[in-house]
């Protein structure tokens, strides 16, 4: 039996050879974790077609000036229409924020991405459209399997690394060279 746990606010570093190419070398803030279920954010793969200014263009929100420039991130399989901000715990909806950590928030009401439209929003965040999920006991069964070691998230890891140096970042915040790390899980 696995201990119970809450993983809320930390994150996931996917392991080599999970076997989901969706997830490949991914970084996920866990925005929710509890006896029924999990729901997360991958923080480190930006989409390639669409851009916030893009985005903002096609829910007909008007960008102003000060709108920064910054890419939409592929968040997960499930909902991938539905958008979501991870930010940081400075901001707060006038709708609904979830407040994840004393560092984290999320929030996935239209209002924060026209608060960010006229460079109101929050400084440091990441946008996403979907979101990664898991059943009941899911998670901890994909952890104990080895598809995923945990990292303390940290507003430096989350908002100031470089997307294609998040993964790698992650593993040497929790002591671990990507170069030690093998795609066939073995069992003593």
């Amino acid at each position: 039996m696995i201990e119970e746990m809450d993983l809320t606010g930390q994150l996931l570093i996917a392991m080599p050879g999970m076997g989901d190419p969706r997830f490949d070398h991914s970084v996920i803030f866990l925005c929710a974790h509890s006896d029924e279920g999990a729901m997360g954010l991958i923080a480190n793969k930006p989409t390639t077609d669409i851009s916030l200014t893009d985005l903002l263009e096609q829910l007909q929100i008007e960008s102003g000036p000060s709108v920064r420039p910054m890419p939409v991130h592929f968040g997960g399989p499930v909902e991938n229409g539905r958008g979501f901000v991870l930010h940081e715990h400075g901001y707060a909806s006038s709708i609904s924020t979830l407040e994840v950590s004393e560092a984290f928030s999320m929030t996935a009401t239209l209002d924060i991405l026209e608060d960010m439209a006229r460079g109101e929003g929050p400084a440091q965040a990441i946008v996403a459209l979907g979101y990664a999920g898991w059943g009941p006991g899911q998670l901890e069964a994909e952890i104990a399997q080895n598809g995923w070691l945990i990292c303390p998230a940290t507003r430096d890891l989350v908002f100031g690394t470089p997307d294609v140096r998040k993964w790698e970042a992650a593993l040497t915040a929790i002591g671990v060279s990507p170069l030690t790390l093998s795609a066939s899980a073995g069992r003593a």
